[in-house]
């Protein structure tokens, strides 16, 4: 089974120092990031270095993180170079950042095609992630990625900061530190699109990396909502998000006992267990705390 994305950390191409620290910083999956947090002048030499690192990482260490890299949009002009600097070293993914839809990611799926067969790379190995809200016409289509026939999807994530900014908005959440009801609408749009499409829903980034507590916090409401996991923007961030998106032992032991319970009456569609009456959306619950957990 493949060993669900909890964390994905943020770190810029660039950095020498931060690359260097990937292998012990404990997420499930790294970003490698040719975007945002490289300026412009140094996204050639971002590129290079991403793709070295690519190259020179031990994948098959214990504990190693998935590689993924996030490229620059289509509208910056930059994208298909970061792909044909990339794709050659065998990241685990893409991350796409500001798509108005899942045509951007059918264009990128067929780059991905023609690149992966030039350079000997599995053909499909390589998944896709949009940030898939960032523009002002994106989330008028996150419905549409269940019907794109997107096999390379591996997860719909959101993004605050850039839509603010789409919108011109002075800002996303309000007094009492919560989302503002235009981005609350778009998050529970991103989780339900998830869904519709059968992948995982990735919970946007805590800017405040400093606030574990509360990243915790959000973290298990993000899981009792239907996200698998959450971008992170520092290390400190990893291991509050992962123990937010993993089940707890007891929860573990109830989803076993409730598929233990529709096991030993195959064919039932109610079962009792502890007194209460569970039907069929338990057991999927059930299946769904054990996938989280990298059971089942």
């Amino acid at each position: 089974m493949t060993k669900p994305l909890r964390s994905l950390l943020f770190i810029p191409g660039d950095s020498d120092k931060k690359l260097a620290k990937v292998a012990k910083c404990g997420a499930d999956a790294v970003i490698l990031d040719l975007e945002d947090a490289v300026g412009m002048a140094n996204k050639p030499e971002a590129r290079n270095k991403v793709a070295d690192f690519l190259f020179g990482f031990p994948r098959e260490a214990e504990g190693a993180p998935q590689l993924w890299v996030r490229i620059n949009p289509f509208d910056s002009g930059l994208a298909e170079s970061d792909l044909a600097a990339v794709v050659p070293s065998r990241p685990d993914g893409i991350m796409l950042p500001k798509p108005d839809g899942p045509e951007d990611c059918v264009r990128l799926s067929n780059l991905l095609d023609h690149m992966e067969l030039a350079h000997g790379v599995a053909p499909g190995s390589i998944g896709i992630i949009p940030v898939a809200t960032e523009t002002a016409a994106s989330p008028f289509r996150l419905g549409d990625y269940a019907t794109a026939g997107l096999k390379r999807l591996r997860g719909l994530t959101w993004g605050a900061e850039d839509l603010a900014a789409a919108l011109g908005a002075t800002g996303n959440r309000g007094e009492d530190g919560e989302w503002l009801f235009t981005f609350r609408l778009v998050r529970s749009l991103t989780l339900m699109a998830a869904h519709a499409a059968g992948v995982p829903a990735i919970e946007t980034l805590q800017a405040d990396f400093r606030d574990e507590a509360g990243l915790l916090a959000s973290s298990r409401q993000a899981r009792a909502e239907g996200f698998s996991g959450r971008l992170a923007i520092h290390p400190a961030q990893v291991g509050p998000i992962n123990e937010g998106f993993t089940p707890s032992a007891d929860e573990i032991e109830h989803a076993r006992r409730v598929i233990a319970a529709f096991d030993a009456e195959p064919g039932a569609g109610v079962v009792g267990l502890d007194g209460k009456m569970l039907d069929m959306p338990h057991l999927k619950a059930a299946r769904r705390t054990l996938g989280l957990a990298g059971e089942g």
